[in-house]
């Protein structure tokens, strides 16, 4: 099974709410390395960490960040955006820039590092969420929705070439991201603590918290159920 102890590993979005997580845990758990990768690295006042720019929107940064780590032996998907944009919007400029970074930005990162990851017999760990499953979230959860499908495949076409690939789900962290989400938080240690510990004991998906596990259990019963405002809005009068 994957374990983090000698490992090399890159988190994107290291500078967030999860991503320090990320980055300090795994060098709890014996990584030898980590790239902390963000649009603006940051001094991380320890020699394991080294701090990499990365913008997961640019390719000509994800191709220049994959040559200066080539010893890249676990790699987080860490990096995401909320901008507020929904599927309705007539103008979809700003889900087209949501897409960039939660989706488009995540399988560049994976496609650039893979070569790495190949190599070492890696690990692949992608951050989705609750909702990946579920339309609440409108544009966001449309982006995770792809990332889930695309962590599906990628888990099956790279397991040939010995790389494991995990999915995280949880629903709100309290992170600036959920900065205006009234609902419960997740404090971010547990849940890197949760993806860790699914990576080392070798699973292909991670549910971090209750609502993930209730959700991912219901997907097979009826919408009405999933989505209750469907209710009130089929009623007749």
């Amino acid at each position: 099974m994957p374990k983090l102890d000698h490992s090399v590993v890159l988190v994107t979005g290291a500078n967030g709410g999860l991503g320090t997580h990320f980055v300090h845990q795994a060098l709890e758990r014996g990584a030898a390395k980590v790239y902390a990768a963000a649009r603006t690295p940051r001094d991380w006042h320890d020699d394991r960490i080294v701090p990499l720019q990365l913008d997961v929107t640019d390719p000509v940064s994800i191709s220049a960040a994959a040559a200066l780590a080539p010893d890249v032996t676990v790699v987080v998907n860490n990096a995401g955006a909320l901008n507020g944009s929904s599927v309705l919007d007539d103008d979809l400029s700003a889900i087209r820039a949501l897409f960039e970074t939660n989706f488009w930005g995540a399988l560049a990162v994976t496609n650039a590092f893979t070569p790495a990851l190949r190599s070492a017999g890696g690990v692949l760990l992608n951050v989705l969420s609750v909702l990946s499953w579920v339309g609440n979230g409108d544009a966001y959860s449309a982006t995770k929705a792809a990332l889930w499908s695309a962590t599906n495949t990628q888990r099956i076409k790279l397991a040939a070439d010995g790389i494991h690939v995990v999915a995280l789900h949880l629903g709100y962290a309290d992170t600036r991201m959920a900065t205006g989400v009234s609902a419960a938080k997740l404090a971010p240690a547990d849940v890197v603590r949760a993806a860790y510990d699914g990576v080392e004991a070798g699973e292909f998906e991670v549910l971090a918290d209750d609502l993930s596990r209730r959700v991912k259990a219901g997907l097979a019963g009826p919408l009405k159920v999933l989505y209750p405002q469907l209710r009130a809005a089929s009623t007749v009068d």
